[in-house]
């Protein structure tokens, strides 16, 4: 199956060869990537036109966020199945398509996620949160569980059907996706239990407490805009998961 890969960019001239090459090392064969830039203006496109062989589809224009750029991507997508996998992200390792393939064809599923870790910004081998995705089960969602969003792939046809992100959400349009997806209209997913993707921090420390906050308001819109009827528990374990992650990777 044809695998399409969307990278969203913006001024990262200084991390995203290392997400090309983790695309390129790929065994697996059949893959397309497809890079979203947002008009950056740092040397990124430099770097991008590298490899621009190597790419499907290059646009480098202004956009609304990064949501914004992915459901551009979408767009160009000729893919059988979709992944997402951002400029300061790389795959884990060069088996990761392969075995994401292997996975959605032996289960006969639409979506599968595994495992991520986030890793010091200019260290990428220190490790600073440990995000296993574990067994799916419907009802986590309602204690604040979510799939790691870079290791969700998605059959192309599953965007077709259910739609793509919503950018009325700056900050959770990944949840809202998966929780539209996974509770909402309960498509098929498998877990990999294995690490998918290393993603670097943001290099901040200190936690952002109105971000923290904007964060769980559009948690609880993401419910109320599908018609699904959260509670409070899912509000309070949310972060507090998050919180053990970091507490793993330390």
């Amino acid at each position: 199956m044809k695998t399409s890969i969307i990278t969203a960019s913006f001024n990262c001239a200084q991390t995203i060869e290392d997400c090309i090459q983790s695309i390129i090392n790929q065994t697996y064969p059949d893959i397309e990537h497809i890079v979203i830039d947002g008009g950056s203006k740092d040397g990124t496109l430099e770097v991008i036109n590298k490899y621009r062989d190597k790419i499907a589809k290059l646009v480098s224009e202004p956009d609304k966020g990064i949501y914004d750029a992915m459901n551009k991507g979408l767009r160009y997508t000729t893919g059988d199945i979709v992944g997402i996998l951002n400029s300061d992200d790389v795959y884990a390792d060069e088996y990761v398509l392969e075995n994401v393939v292997k996975a959605m064809s032996e289960n006969n599923v639409d979506t599968c996620y595994g495992d991520i870790v986030y890793v010091e910004r200019d260290n990428m081998e220190k490790v600073v949160r440990d995000w296993k995705g574990g067994e799916f089960n419907k009802q986590n969602f309602r204690k604040g569980w979510m799939p790691p969003h870079p290791t969700f792939f998605v059959r192309k046809e599953i965007y077709q059907k259910y739609g793509v992100f919503n950018t009325d959400f700056p900050i959770a349009a990944d949840y809202e996706l998966m929780l539209r997806f996974l509770y909402k209209h309960n498509i098929s997913t498998v877990y990999i239990p294995r690490l998918l993707v290393k993603m670097r921090t943001g290099g901040k420390s200190k936690p952002e407490l109105n971000r923290i906050a904007k964060n769980m308001l559009e948690n609880y819109r993401a419910w109320k805009v599908n018609g699904l009827e959260p509670n409070l528990l899912t509000f309070i374990m949310k972060p507090l998961s998050k919180a053990t992650q970091y507490m793993k990777g330390k």
